[in-house]
């Protein structure tokens, strides 16, 4: 875990071999990714910017709207691990893992964790574009047109929420490339 709090189980340290995982592995991998207990404060988070930004006007104000951004929200990042983390990694034979380069200045690794978006590991240990993440969260933002209001189904609107998805997972793989650095330098490995 990164601070005690966010989850780091799709973060492998540099140069560490590990073995494929099974279709199985990849669903327990995206089930712990989904239903950590930060996840749900991840959420929480996301709901009450994206209320305070006032994304969705159709969900009006005050708590029933925090809990339909919530909820909103959720499914959102349930399905999105659902299909880049277990459904397209097993259909396309990708490893689903975030592998840190950890090592080189901070714009090698700035780049090389934002190719990891593009680029990743397959089963085998080869290297492939990253079609789970790509097209798995494309899949997740056409599918959360299934339970959007429908002034929000529009492709402009299916589009923001896949590149914020993609967005959010490059983030997450930017702090998993500097989080052994910053761990050793300002908490001496605690955490």
């Amino acid at each position: 875990r990164i601070l005690v709090i966010i989850p780091n189980f799709r973060s492998v340290s540099v140069d560490q071999k590990l073995p494929a995982l099974s279709a199985n592995e990849k669903f327990k991998l995206m089930a712990e990714d989904s239903f950590d207990y930060s996840d749900f404060i991840y959420v929480g988070i996301l709901a009450g910017i994206s209320q305070a930004e006032g994304s969705y006007p159709e969900f009006h104000s005050g708590a029933p709207a925090y809990a339909r951004y919530y909820w909103h929200n959720f499914v959102d990042t349930v399905d999105g691990n659902l299909m880049t983390e277990y459904i397209y990694p097993v259909v396309t034979k990708e490893d689903p893992r975030y592998y840190t380069l950890g090592r080189g200045g901070f714009f090698k690794r700035t780049g090389y964790s934002i190719s990891r978006l593009f680029v990743t590991r397959t089963d085998s240990g080869g290297m492939a574009p990253n079609f789970s993440e790509i097209v798995g969260n494309g899949s997740s933002a056409g599918i959360s047109n299934l339970y959007y209001p429908s002034a929000e189904r529009s492709w402009t609107k299916t589009g923001q929420r896949w590149v914020a998805q993609v967005g959010l997972d490059g983030f997450s793989d930017l702090i998993k490339e500097f989080w052994p650095d910053l761990n050793s330098k300002f908490f001496h490995n605690k955490y």
